[in-house]
């Protein structure tokens, strides 16, 4: 759920950042918007609250922009791309799934 929520939210805007950046179609942006809408359906079917799953997304979008970035605009990340996309990982390992006595 984390990474199909984290490439409809980065490919939808990715497509709008095209209409508006580059001169796409208002089609390309909209299926960007259908695609984010998309997006805002996906976070209720994790098993968590709002703001813990929101909080753990974060970490996962900043790993799957890192890796847009590399395959789709050719930009190679540095060590401190992967060390930040790591602690983010870290991050999103504690939120979700740290044991909690509730």
């Amino acid at each position: 759920m984390f990474i199909l929520a984290g490439l409809c939210e980065i490919g939808g805007g990715y497509l709008v950042w095209l209409w508006l950046r580059e001169g796409k179609s208002i089609r390309v942006a909209g299926a960007g918007a259908i695609i984010l809408i998309i997006y805002g359906i996906i976070p209720p079917f994790q098993p968590a609250h709002f703001g813990r799953v929101y909080a753990a997304y974060g970490g996962i979008f900043v790993v799957l922009s890192i890796l847009w970035g590399w395959k789709i605009d050719k930009i190679t990340p540095d060590r401190y791309d992967l060390i930040g996309g790591l602690i983010c990982l870290l991050g999103v390992s504690v939120i979700m799934y740290w044991p909690r006595n509730i």
